[in-house]
C-alpha cells in the first residue's frame, strides 16, 4: 500500500558532510565547500540526472539537512527524492519521538514528506518500526528504509510494517568490494526474493 514506487536514481548524493560545525566551510573530511561550493555540487548534479539526496537528523545535528533544505529551493520538489533518518539513540522523550523526529526534519529540510525515511539504527525494533505506520498513511513519509540492519532486524521491520500492508523497501548498510557481510549475512538473497 505505498503511495507510489519506490524511484531513485543508481546513486544518492550523502550530505554527511554539509554543515557538522554550524560554520561554513567547516565539514567532515575537511570539506571546505561554502553554500556558494555546495550549490555549485547542488546545480552539476541536477544537471547530471542526479536526483537522490541523503541526509539525517543526526548528520551535523540538523545542520545538514538546514543546508540540504537551502540549497534545494532552487529547484521543483518533484524534480528531486529526500532521504532522511529517524536514529533511535537521538530520540527525545514525547509521546512520539518518531513523529517528532520526523517534523523537525521536515521543516529544516523545508518539504512537507520525505521519499525514503530510515530507520538509522537498530536500537529496538519492535519499539520504532510501528510508528512508521501512521507517518505512512498519512503521506508524509512515502517510504521505509533501514540502515545498519542485520537479516533478522530486517526482517522483523518487514514483518511488523506487513501487518499494515507496507514493507521495508531499501536497505543501507556497510556494503564495498573489500567489506562484504551483507552476502555472507543473507541480506542480498533476502533483498532479491
Amino acid at each position: 500500500m505505498t503511495i507510489d514506487n519506490l524511484k531513485t536514481s543508481s546513486v544518492a548524493l550523502g550530505t554527511w558532510a554539509w554543515g557538522d560545525s554550524g560554520e561554513s566551510g567547516d565539514g567532515y573530511f575537511g570539506s571546505s565547500l561554502n553554500q556558494a561550493g555546495l550549490e555549485e555540487v547542488a546545480d552539476k548534479a541536477h544537471a547530471a540526472g542526479f536526483t537522490l539526496w541523503d541526509t539525517a537528523i543526526v548528520y551535523g545535528m540538523g545542520r545538514s539537512e538546514t543546508v540540504l533544505g537551502q540549497v534545494l529551493k532552487r529547484f521543483a520538489r518533484s524534480d528531486y527524492r529526500l532521504s532522511t533518518k529517524f536514529t533511535p539513540q537521538a530520540a527525545g522523550t514525547g509521546g512520539n519521538p518518531v513523529a517528532d523526529m520526523l517534523e523537525q526534519s521536515l521543516a529544516r529540510l523545508g518539504t512537507d514528506y520525505i521519499d525514503l525515511y530510515w530507520i538509522h539504527n537498530p536500537a529496538d525494533v519492535a519499539r520504532w518500526t510501528p510508528h512508521l505506520i501512521p507517518l505512512l498513511k498519512s503521506g508524509k513519509i512515502r517510504h521505509v528504509g533501514v540502515s545498519n540492519h542485520n537479516l533478522g532486524e530486517i526482517e522483523l521491520a518487514n514483518q511488523i510494517l506487513g501487518v499494515a500492508g507496507f514493507r521495508v523497501e531499501a536497505i543501507q548498510n556497510h556494503y564495498s568490494l573489500l567489506y562484504r557481510s551483507s552476502e555472507n549475512a543473507g541480506i542480498l538473497d533476502y533483498c532479491r526474493n
